[in-house]
């Protein structure tokens, strides 16, 4: 597939599919801006919050995130990938993000173990641990309960991880709670994602074919088709991108036009309706 994007389009790499190298991938003025304040937060601790509606593009905000906060001196981040995991296996994870070797059923050594880790760090590096956790609406709340207890030390006082959570509408619902209030208000950094305007997408869409090596893979009208039609949602607009690529490849086209999106999408629908018949 690479071998064809690169002979018949031109491309690096697949402009539309979900691994998309992070730093190709387009940053809006709100992003830029609160990956200037995540940099900060990195050395002072502290709980941030990334929300949004499922495709207005929190994974893409985090993988920015983890890009510019890497090549930081010091700087340590880890990416939790199992959310729903219980106390325990949370423990276990955790653990191996940041080089503990824990017990997970003894809850206290453990916690003990993670917070000299970290003091012994921030000691050193000047700068917190970052924990990254994406589709943190699906953390139990006894979890978050207890990220929120590691994270600080000296009764409150000081923050010793830096914890950035991502998650739909029902996080921040749940962040109101009785229960997760406490967390909730020590959300000290905030970005919500809405869904984006055909210019936005737009944006987005020349952003990512001009890295990927073809600015001029698709038409104008292309465009403007594809990003009327995607509703606002960045995720949408690139399975549709990605669904024309494919039947470009199929058929070896050098371009994408608007006659492919209505010829492809037309027979889609008829299939639909077909089958509803």
């Amino acid at each position: 597939m690479d071998k064809k994007l690169r002979a018949l389009f031109g491309l690096k790499f697949n402009p539309f599919d979900t691994d998309v190298p992070a730093a190709s991938l387009h940053a809006t003025a709100a992003t830029d801006l609160f990956c200037r304040r995540m940099e900060r937060l990195a050395g002072e601790g502290g709980f941030a919050l990334v929300s949004g509606d499922p495709g207005t593009g929190k994974s893409a905000v985090l993988r920015v995130l983890v890009d510019r906060l890497a090549p930081l001196r010091d700087v340590l981040v880890g990416a939790l990938t199992r959310p729903q995991a219980s106390m325990a296996d949370f423990y276990r994870e955790i653990g191996h993000l940041f080089g503990v070797p824990l017990a997970p059923h003894n809850r206290w050594a453990g916690a003990n173990a993670l917070r000299e880790t970290w003091a012994a760090h921030i000691e050193t590096a000047l700068s917190r641990p970052v924990l990254v956790v994406d589709e943190a609406q699906e953390m139990r709340p006894a979890v978050l309960s207890e990220l929120r207890l590691l994270a600080s030390a000296e009764l409150d006082s000081r923050s010793i991880l830096t914890v950035v959570l991502a998650g739909d509408a029902r996080l921040t619902e749940r962040l109101r709670t009785p229960e997760l209030l406490p967390l909730g208000s020590r959300i000290r950094a905030r970005l919500h994602l809405e869904y984006a305007s055909p210019g936005e997408l737009q944006d987005c869409l020349a952003h990512v074919l001009k890295e990927a090596g073809n600015a001029k893979l698709m038409t104008p009208a292309l465009v403007t088709a594809l990003c009327e039609h995607a509703a606002g949602n960045r995720r949408a607009l690139m399975n549709m991108a990605n669904a024309l690529l494919d039947v470009a490849l199929e058929r070896e086209l050098k371009q994408l036009d608007e006659g492919l999106y209505l010829e492809t999408f037309a027979s889609d629908a008829g299939s639909k309706k077909r089958r509803r018949a």
